[in-house]
């Protein structure tokens, strides 16, 4: 396994491990969490909900117990598009590609305990990519108009980073593109910054401080103040505490960006719309809780389910930046191992798929620049005519 390989596979089995991980938390506050678990979350642990199939009839889904939740499968079906056009993605590529793979074949769902296809375990803001593109027929570009603002096209936007890899820029780019088809505003944003932060986490010789930094030089409007908030917090609290003792230190510094409000299940009346100066919550808080545990993929991913909230999906971001950078050893074995069996699903697959994908984009993407590179010289290096009297 190369070092493109290793870090492609902890980047994704990573992101599946937090996603397990924080499955079985999500919408819960810290303090519920630790009256449910007696303490902090450590590792695999049961549902929230003992009765999980009625305590919410919206979301009946078997969370937790080493079940991987709709990012891991939303990320699994975009290495697919990826691994069947073996090139850059757009917004048509999710229209013609990925929405495809959401209502054509049945596959085992963990959460649902049966084979269903992947649209039967979507939520609603994903399930909007279908209506929206198969029912609808919407220019792909602007199909995210309209849908609520939140993480949903974000979740799952590590792979563009390792396609990408090495050119934040580029990964920045590629997502903004990409998730034009499902989000709009500060949704699509983020997609873009976090797919950067996997790009630069790729990179050899990456760093937390190189990560925030690719972060905050992208990030626009209240995306880009939202995590300078979190992350300056987080580098204070450092000094003094872990994660263990710096949640509501998080929290306090994400909520004035944050739109959902303080009840995660009752959000507040101007949730999850439009805005300049708003920001989803995971990707800031994510990379709080990368810089708090310094790099370290399990301290990162359990302070990112401890938190609370959408503290799969925060998992997920964190995970998949912390997995980047340490490569797969990061990961611990005995999750991967344990979610694998568990979800019926081998966690350290996806990883060589993206990077023999990355490896063959980087292949063209050489080629197209040589084209052009030829193509300007001839522009600016015979100089037939130019300035001539």
């Amino acid at each position: 396994m190369d070092l493109l390989e290793d870090k492609a596979t902890g980047a994704l089995a990573g992101a599946a491990v937090g996603d397990s991980l924080g499955g079985a938390a999500e919408g819960n506050t810290p303090e519920a969490i630790q009256e449910r678990y007696s303490g902090f979350i450590e590792g695999i642990v049961p549902p929230f909900f003992d009765d999980w199939r009625n305590a919410r009839p919206i979301s009946p889904f078997h969370k937790g117990d080493g079940h991987i939740t709709d990012d891991t499968l939303m990320t699994n079906a975009l290495v697919e598009v990826y691994d069947g056009l073996r090139d850059h993605l757009d917004a048509y590529a999710i229209a013609e590609r990925l929405v495809p793979l959401l209502i054509g074949e049945r596959r085992w769902i963990p959460e649902l305990e049966t084979e269903a296809i992947l649209l039967q375990r979507l939520f609603l803001a994903e399930k909007w990519l279908v209506a929206r593109l198969h029912y609808g027929h919407v220019d792909p570009r602007e199909a995210g108009v309209g849908n609520i603002v939140n993480c949903g096209a974000t979740m799952y936007m590590a792979p563009v980073g390792i396609a990408n890899a090495g050119s934040p820029l580029a990964a920045y780019a590629e997502a903004i593109d990409v998730a034009g088809a499902h989000q709009s505003s500060y949704g699509r944003e983020a997609a873009g910054v976090y797919a950067a932060c996997v790009a630069e986490a790729m990179r050899p010789g990456a760093s937390v401080a190189s990560v925030v930094e690719v972060a905050l030089s992208l990030a626009k409007d209240g995306t880009r103040d939202a995590i300078d908030a979190v992350v300056n917090a987080a580098s204070a609290l450092a000094g003094t505490s872990d994660w263990r003792g710096s949640l509501a230190g998080i929290r306090a510094a994400v909520e004035p960006f944050d739109t959902v409000g303080p009840n995660y299940r009752a959000p507040a009346r101007d949730a999850r719309i439009p805005s300049r100066t708003k920001s989803i919550e995971e990707l800031p808080v994510a990379l709080g809780m990368l810089v708090l545990a310094g790099g370290d993929y399990s301290e990162t991913v359990l302070g990112s389910v401890n938190y609370g909230r959408d503290s799969d999906s925060i998992a997920v971001m964190g995970g998949s930046i912390a997995g980047a950078l340490g490569g797969r050893a990061a990961v611990p074995d005995a999750w991967v191992e344990q979610i694998g069996a568990s979800s019926r699903l081998d966690l350290d697959a996806t990883g060589p798929v993206m990077a023999s994908v990355a490896r063959e984009v980087w292949a063209k993407d050489r080629a197209r620049f040589e084209q052009r590179a030829h193509a300007f010289d001839e522009l600016v290096g015979a100089g037939v005519g130019v300035g001539a009297e």
